[in-house]
C-alpha cells in the first residue's frame, strides 16, 4: 500500500518523507487510505479520480504550486464518497459546515469537538 501511495504524483516530500502542511491534510490522507483499505474504492480508481480533479483544477487556473494538492485530495475524496453512495453531497456539506462552526469556536491548539448545535444552520 505505501508503495502505491508514494507513487502518486504531487505528494509533498521532504528529507524525512511525506509531509503535511496542515493537520487536516493528514486527516484527509488517512481517511482516503482507510476507505481504500475497507474496499470503498481501488487505489487505481483513486489515482485516476485524483488525476482528473487536478486536471480540472489546472484547466480552471490552479497554478499547481503544490499548496493546493491536498485540497484536490479532499475534493476527490468527497466526490468518490458521494459517487459510491457512502454519503451524499448534502450530508458531506452538512458535516463540513458543522466542522467549520466547531473550529471557529475552538481556541488554537485545542481539540475540535463537534456538538449537536454545530449541525444547525446559524441564524441569518
Amino acid at each position: 500500500m505505501i508503495d502505491e501511495v508514494d507513487a502518486l504524483p504531487g505528494v509533498p516530500f521532504d528529507a524525512d518523507g511525506r509531509v503535511f502542511r496542515e493537520p487536516w491534510e493528514a486527516h484527509a490522507f488517512a481517511i482516503a487510505v482507510t476507505l481504500h483499505q475497507r474496499g470503498l474504492f481501488s487505489w487505481p480508481e483513486w489515482a485516476a479520480a485524483l488525476a482528473q480533479q487536478i486536471t480540472r483544477a489546472q484547466a480552471a487556473g490552479d497554478a499547481d504550486l503544490g499548496d493546493s494538492y491536498y485540497r484536490h485530495w479532499l475534493v476527490t475524496l468527497e466526490t468518490l464518497v458521494a459517487a459510491k453512495r457512502a454519503s451524499s453531497a448534502p450530508e458531506l456539506a452538512r458535516y463540513r459546515d458543522a466542522w467549520d462552526r466547531a473550529a471557529d469556536r475552538t481556541p488554537h491548539g485545542e481539540p475540535i469537538e463537534l456538538r449537536v448545535n454545530d449541525f444547525t444552520t446559524p441564524p441569518v
